[in-house]
């Protein structure tokens, strides 16, 4: 039975929101910057003030309880008023705590030069960056344990709003004078039996690369297991012989500028992605949200 003086407190709700979205109190004590042992005590004393249990746990899965599946939404939507209010408090939309997701072929390339902006533009925010693949993001953002988030457009997912920042072409990267290196009028027909490197399942640029090689009814050659999580660790496997890639325009610069690569582009119209700001469409932050998009438009990685 619920405790009728009992009064849950925001770090209480925060730790029953990132249980329920990452299943697992490890991944959710890190992504809150809190420890786990932190994390479990919060997490019981709001179970206990509650009268309910939120949270299954067990040796090897961690599950939202039927009551706790009832209570997410309201817990999120709590949290939501709770940051709107502090933004307030400071007088600037775009102050306090900012949990921003960014998919992993975008991190590194979007954050050398969007960090430092927004410490000029909006001295008062503290964003929280936490890179992953596409589906968590979305999930985070679902869940509220993200506010806003950088992915490749579109997401196709319900309940969010999308505000496109820019389009950047595909570019092949290819092993030092192979023999499509140097060429600006490749078709993506081009591609059919080439020995074709791919991120990991999960990342959206593998899904797209297997797309335009679809529509293009071609059929690269695959390279037995080798798969990799980042686009650094691709492009040292296409140095190293393994087969050639396809990375976005934004990455070009940093990962073949050793001088042991070299690049080819498509024909116009070329193969591309679009990059966006995604959130909620029950926040009440929409438009700080979109100044926000327009900060990171004007940092476009060169």
């Amino acid at each position: 039975m619920t405790d009728q003086t009992y009064q849950p407190t925001l770090s209480q709700l925060r730790a029953f929101v990132a249980i329920a979205e990452y299943r697992h109190f490890g991944t959710a004590a890190a992504r809150l910057n809190v420890s786990q042992p932190t994390l479990s005590q919060a997490l019981a004393a709001l179970e206990h003030g509650l009268g309910l249990q939120l949270i299954e746990r067990s040796t090897r899965r961690v599950l939202v309880t039927a009551a706790g599946m009832r209570l997410l939404p309201q817990a999120m939507a709590t949290l939501e008023a709770a940051d709107r209010f502090l933004a307030s408090a400071t007088g600037d939309g775009l102050g306090g705590t900012l949990r921003m997701g960014i998919i992993p072929t975008a991190a590194p390339y979007i954050l050398p030069s969007l960090l430092p902006a927004l410490r000029r533009k909006l001295p008062a925010l503290v964003p929280q960056v936490v890179e992953d693949q596409t589906a968590r993001l979305l999930e985070g953002l679902r869940t509220g344990v993200l506010d806003v988030a950088v992915l490749a457009l579109p997401t196709e997912a319900s309940g969010l709003v999308e505000i496109p920042l820019y389009t950047e072409e595909f570019v092949l990267v290819l092993p030092r004078e192979h023999e499509l290196a140097g060429r600006t009028d490749i078709e993506p027909a081009a591609l059919d039996a080439l020995p074709m490197l791919l991120l990991d399942e999960g990342h959206c640029l593998r899904d797209q690369t297997l797309e335009l090689c679809r529509s293009a009814d071609a059929h690269p050659a695959t390279v037995g297991d080798t798969r990799a999580a980042s686009l650094a660790t691709v492009v040292q496997c296409v140095a190293g012989g393994l087969g050639i890639t396809l990375i976005p325009e934004m990455a070009v610069a940093a990962e073949t500028g050793r001088g042991t690569l070299d690049t080819a582009r498509f024909a116009a119209p070329a193969p591309g992605r679009t990059l966006g700001v995604v959130f909620r469409a029950s926040t009440a932050r929409a438009d700080d949200y979109a100044y926000l998009a327009e900060i990171i438009r004007t940092q476009r990685p060169a």
